[in-house]
């Protein structure tokens, strides 16, 4: 396994335990909010129960029906919530340590990004786009890498500077602009989230394997 999957495993394993506690909070919230829904509608229905009339003792059953089936879905509205609070947070935090280069190893996840890149696209010469700052850190000896990590033969990767590479990251094109595969971190953060958010949901329990 490669220092980038490594540190990108740790960094995911670390993030998903930081979920796992934060639904267990939303979980224990959730039922205390129940517990006192539940225990405000049997008072308010029991005290419209001695209501001496048969028509306020018929309104009172139908409150307190109405009472006691609105308490699953405020509690599934709050839970829902929550978990919405808690993955957009979780979301924030990578983004953050992604824009921080923090937890991973970022020489090597810029060979990753663009390796992966070319190995899926058509042609044989592409040219590696990277911020200034980038390109002045890592250009020595950072084409050739991509092109061995890529595996394809004959293979040309040339780099160059562009400005519009802001973030972290890095654009990959052909020699003709006919393809180009954006793997700036945050924009690949955006494209992968949907599914990575279903991932942290259901590993932290706060959903089942097969909800949306």
């Amino acid at each position: 396994m490669s220092t980038g999957d490594q540190s990108a495993g740790a960094l995911r394993e670390e993030i998903l335990a930081e979920a796992r506690l934060r639904g267990e909070e939303i979980l224990r919230r959730a039922r205390e909010q129940a517990a006192t829904l539940l225990v405000r509608t049997q008072a308010e229905a029991e005290t419209a129960r001695r209501d001496r009339s048969s028509q306020a003792r018929a309104e009172a059953a139908g409150r307190r029906e109405r009472l006691l089936a609105a308490v699953p879905v405020e509690t599934g509205r709050l839970r829902s919530a929550r978990t919405e609070a808690l993955l957009q947070s979780v979301h924030d935090e990578v983004r953050r340590r992604l824009l921080a280069r923090e937890g991973f190893d970022y020489r090597e996840t810029l060979v990753v990004l663009a390796s992966e890149a070319v190995r899926q696209m058509a042609g044989e010469v592409f040219v590696v786009s990277l911020s200034p700052e980038d390109h002045a850190a890592f250009r020595a000896g950072l084409a050739e890498e991509i092109a061995r990590r890529a595996g394809r033969s004959p293979l040309r990767v040339t780099l160059a500077e562009d400005a519009g590479v802001s973030g972290g990251g890095l654009v990959v094109r052909d020699a003709d602009e006919r393809q180009v595969w954006d793997n700036r971190l945050a924009v690949r953060l955006t494209r992968l989230w949907p599914d990575l958010r279903r991932q942290i949901a259901v590993q932290a329990g706060l959903v089942a394997g097969g909800s949306p």
